[in-house]
This record gives C-alpha cells, structure tokens and sequence, in this order.
C-alpha cells in the first residue's frame, strides 16, 4: 500500500478522517501508510470506496500504471 498516502491527500482527506470514518485510530493510518502493516481485508471496500478507487489501485505500485491483462489465445 506504498500509494495510500497519495490516495489519501488526492482525495483531500486527513489522517484523522480516514481513521474516523474506517474506526481506527491515526496511528493505524500512519502504519499502512508506511507499510508496517496491512488493513484487515474487512475494511477494504470501505477504504476504497471513501477513496474513490478499487481495491486492486490500493496494492498497486504507484509508479506502474494499472492496465487490464490481455488475455492470450493458443
């Protein structure tokens, strides 16, 4: 979760609202933000939801571009 902390400000929402709005406390922001932990899977729609991408944009590096797989044919 190395962009979160992009994802947040781009959202133009504090620590402290992140944290009240998932119920946690600002440290626990601070830690997924510095990848010292993970959220609970629980929390995950939430999170994506309040900051407006999915699920799959949170564990993205935020220096790839998320691009769909192409699929290959035989």
């Amino acid at each position: 979760m190395r962009g979160l902390k992009a994802m947040r400000r781009r959202a133009g929402i504090t620590v402290a609202q992140l944290a009240e709005r998932l119920s946690v406390t600002r440290a626990t922001i601070y830690f997924w933000e510095q990848g010292r932990y993970l959220p609970n899977a629980g929390l995950l729609p939430e999170l994506a939801e309040i900051l407006g991408c999915t699920i799959d944009e949170l564990f993205a590096d935020p220096n790839e571009e998320l691009t769909p797989q192409k699929e290959e044919r035989p």
